[in-house]
């Protein structure tokens, strides 16, 4: 058998060849961290080091192996650096596992047949996925999700299937069936506990995650298991018998129903090996043979325990590198705190996360109609203990670090939402200077603020640079830098740059930059931060300004975003999605009519929204002003899906047709949605009118919500029901027509004036100083003396708005724009290319395309 050959990175040894002899098996997450705390610790030029990596890839991020299905390339998830191996005379041999191990010799032997001596070995073997001893689990189309190998093959049998379904509902199987759908596959889980995610989260929480995946479409099946695999005529899988007796269809079944400590090599040489697997190991991470370690998932720690997490395997890297210099440092047990995000849901546990400890309290906030779930387990005198979150785990960062101690707020504070309750004055600054706040690499509060910029912590103490969870809590606790500049371009932020360009009537960026803009930035070309910004501002202050407040005129067509470039949403295959405006949601059945004939004529991939819209997605950039000139010829006109902008007001049908309502919801959505259409803002805006307190309109999730009472409106502002879902504050209530639009001109006016870049009204509104109190100063007593100037601008923006498709429509110089290829004008994108599904069209993708390594097999 040819031998393997080193990774094309290796370089001679840095070590004398009489060195010692250490050989690590396995090159994985946990292997490649060994690696480079022997290089922190200057072992690598005291020994000669040989790794063995079964894998035709040096180390990946494991953790993050699903974003392969979002266009991540190995490249993006490596772990080692090109040099890194050439650097510390690392000889790295790609797919040739160790296959024997020869205590009494010292030696390892490879697949390919070399025999490598040692005076210190490391196993670092991982472990395997379990798969259920049930008939016909190795029928064709049977697969496990652990490698980059096991997607490929996965995505490779999707292609000619239609049904899916996933054995566990555990972390990696829920991101199993997130891939499944993702491949456009009719996705099924089976999970023999009575709820998902059975370790991580309590009852209550595992309901919210049902009801939130269940949402999106996939079918849970929970409390049975699988009894067997049903095989067709052809021998592949057809569908699975359920221990309850049902049997369900599917065409593909991928088994993650948790791992097993690859300890064979371990076993086959003698070492000591637990009653339960795992390689038996001391607080030093020493097997019973004292010239071998084992870490990471293959290891049965001191504590009887085997780690799945990431962490942990750095923790027990770090303690064998250091035990190898005759360091102190030993690994007892770990913090099995988790939190990530499955099928675009966050999900997080940490501590006595099911309330275990005697006495102990549980403080939970649930909210099914969001999804979210929140619970904090304290002790009877008020320690936090644990906690479960799901569907907003943006405060895992502080609670965690905070396990074991006396919050300095109530424990109810420490689950409501902004808004919902008293305000929670918990930041990182109450953190002890002790609390760890990067639990992958166990780094502390201390350690962290002896730095002053997030890339500098993660340089100096790799916090941030495992999970990712622990990011924005290092942000917070970074000094606030000494220039408030938007950006290399600009001293100034964006709110001093919207006032400069207001009161001096600035209307071009060139003329901004080279007046106000940094010495060195001046008669420059500006960066990617600072053009959409400015950008922006010119266009919501143009009719003010006596500008043009057509985005794509003159110099402002080089200031937009990628969307604003061609007035519509650029797609993942390279295809734009046109959204027209349906105010209120209200359409007639002609309107209908017209965009079922355009999607039908131009081959588009239609979708109704959340916003109460259809977006027809799959249109070519050269298609997309014959399509805006049928639909402006119905009445339509841009949705602004593609802008900063506002997008949609939501309704309820109100009291027109519903026997709850209490004011016409319809005709105030209809009302507000045609006045602020267009307008620019920092970042996007959405509303909605609820036509009484039932709420259908879901308005309290809004930048700007209306409900409707028995005496008015009631206005609710600084909603956001995104990645960081936020309830709506009360800003006044009974108001009459009138009142009720004159200070939602106000709010909006004001926010767009002072707000940050791409900052939305949820932020800017938690960030302002003094909060809802000083909005409802500045807004409705008008203690600054803005309300007639901020009045005055939303006039001049109603009075002077223009429908953007129509205007391009009407001039030929600007559709010149609208080709593939500027030097082919008419010809097709040859790679925007469509396949069938469920009689519409879909991107015809490849999911994955990796280049073949160096070296050979």
């Amino acid at each position: 058998m040819a031998a393997a050959t080193p990774h094309p990175a290796q370089a001679p040894a840095t070590a004398p060849a009489n060195a010692p002899a250490l050989v690590l098996i396995g090159h994985g997450m946990v292997g490649q961290r060994y690696l480079e705390a022997l290089a922190e610790l200057g072992a690598t030029a005291t020994h000669r080091i040989t790794v063995l990596c079964e894998e035709p890839r040096p180390a990946y991020d494991r953790v993050h192996l699903t974003s392969y299905f979002s266009g991540s390339t190995p490249e993006d998830l490596s772990l080692t650096p090109a040099s890194f191996m050439a650097e510390h005379g690392i000889a790295l041999h790609l797919d040739d596992p160790a296959e024997r191990i020869d205590r009494e010799a010292r030696t390892v032997t490879s697949r390919s047949g070399q025999v490598f001596p040692y005076d210190v070995l490391v196993l670092a073997t991982g472990s395997y996925p379990f798969v259920p001893p049930v008939p016909g689990k190795d029928a064709p189309g049977c697969f496990v999700y652990r490698t980059i190998e096991d997607l490929l093959a996965i995505e490779e049998y999707a292609k000619t299937r239609t049904t899916g379904a996933v054995v566990g509902g555990g972390l990696l199987g829920l991101e199993a069936a997130g891939a499944l759908k993702g491949l456009g596959l009719a996705t099924r889980v089976v999970e023999f506990a009575p709820r998902l995610m059975p370790v991580q989260v309590d009852e209550g929480g595992g309901a919210a995650l049902l009801r939130t995946i269940e949402d999106m479409g996939l079918t849970v099946h929970t409390g049975v298991g699988t009894q067997e695999v049903l095989t067709g005529t052809d021998g592949s899988v057809s569908g699975m018998k359920l221990s309850d007796g049902s049997s369900v269809d599917t065409d593909l079944v991928v088994f993650s129903a948790g791992v097993r400590p690859r300890d064979q090599l371990a076993r086959e040489s003698g070492l000591a090996i637990g009653e339960r697997g795992g390689i038996s190991v001391d607080a030093r991470c020493r097997t019973s043979d004292p010239y071998v370690y084992a870490i990471g998932e293959c290891a049965l720690a001191c504590d009887g325990r085997v780690y799945g997490l990431v962490a942990p395997g750095y923790e027990m890297a770090e303690t064998a590198a250091a035990d190898l210099l005759g360091r102190e440092k030993e690994f007892t047990g770990a913090d099995l705190s988790t939190k990530l995000k499955l099928l675009g849901v966050d999900v997080a546990s940490f501590g006595d996360a099911h309330g275990a400890t005697a006495g102990s309290l549980d403080v939970v906030y649930s909210d099914s109609r969001s999804g979210v779930y929140k619970k904090v387990v304290v002790s009877a005198e008020g320690v936090l203990l644990g906690g479960v979150l799901v569907g907003d785990a943006d405060s895992y960062g502080l609670l965690r670090p905070l396990t074991g101690s006396v919050p300095p707020v109530t424990p109810e504070q420490l689950v409501l939402p902004a808004g919902a309750g008293a305000p929670v004055a918990l930041g990182p600054a109450s953190l002890p200077d002790g609390a760890v706040i990067c639990s992958c690499h166990n780094v502390t509060k201390k350690a962290i603020t002896a730095h002053s910029t997030v890339p500098e912590v993660k340089k100096c103490t790799k916090a941030g640079t495992g999970c990712g969870s622990c990011l924005k809590v290092i942000g917070q606790l970074m000094p606030p830098a000494a220039d408030k500049g938007l950006c290399d371009c600009f001293p100034y932020t964006r709110a001093e740059l919207y006032e400069i360009v207001r009161t001096l009537r600035v209307t071009s960026y060139e003329k901004l930059l080279d007046s106000h803009g940094r010495e060195e930035a001046r008669g420059g070309e500006g960066c990617e931060v600072c053009k959409p910004t400015v950008g922006s501002i010119i266009a919501s202050l143009a009719p003010t300004l006596g500008a043009s407040g057509y985005v794509l005129d003159g110099e402002q067509a080089a200031l937009q975003d990628t969307n604003d470039h061609f007035l519509a949403n650029l797609q993942r295959n390279g295809s734009y999605s046109v959204v027209p405006r349906i105010p209120g949601g209200e359409i007639t059945p002609d309107k209908l009519i017209v965009i079922g004939e355009v999607a039908r004529d131009f081959g588009l991939y239609t979708k109704i929204t959340g916003g109460q819209r259809i977006d027809l997605f799959g249109a070519a950039i050269d298609q997309l002003p014959l399509i805006w000139a049928r639909l402006v010829e119905a009445g339509f006109e841009s949705g602004h899906a593609y802008g900063k902008a506002l997008r949609t007001v939501k309704s309820c049908v109100g009291q027109t047709w519903c026997r709850y309502g209490v004011q016409d919801s319809v005709r105030m959505a209809i009302d507000l949605e045609l006045r602020y259409r267009g307008l620019r803002a920092p970042h996007k805006l959405k509303s909605a009118v609820s036509g009484c307190a039932r709420e259908c309109a879901e308005a309290q999730s809004k930048d700007f919500g209306i409900i409707a009472t028995a005496s008015g409106w009631n206005l609710y502002v600084g909603g956001n029901g995104g990645a960081t879902p936020r309830h709506a504050d009360l800003l006044a209530q009974d108001l009459s027509d009138a009142e009720l639009v004159r200070l939602i001109d106000r709010f909006l006016m004001f926010y767009i004036r002072t707000a940050d870049r791409l900052e939305r009204t949820s932020t800017w509104l938690d960030r302002l100083e003094g909060g809802l109190d000083h909005l409802r100063d500045v807004i409705v007593r008008d203690s600054l003396g803005l309300c007639a100037e901020l009045e005055s601008l939303m006039a001049d923006h109603v009075a002077h708005y223009r429908d953007e498709w129509a205007e391009t429509l009407d001039d030929p110089e600007r559709l010149r724009r609208f080709v593939s290829f500027v030097n082919a004008p008419g010809a097709p994108d040859p790679s925007v290319k469509f396949v069938p599904e469920r009689g519409q069209v879909k991107p015809d993708l490849t999911v994955l395309t990796l280049e073949p390594l160096g070296g050979t097999r």
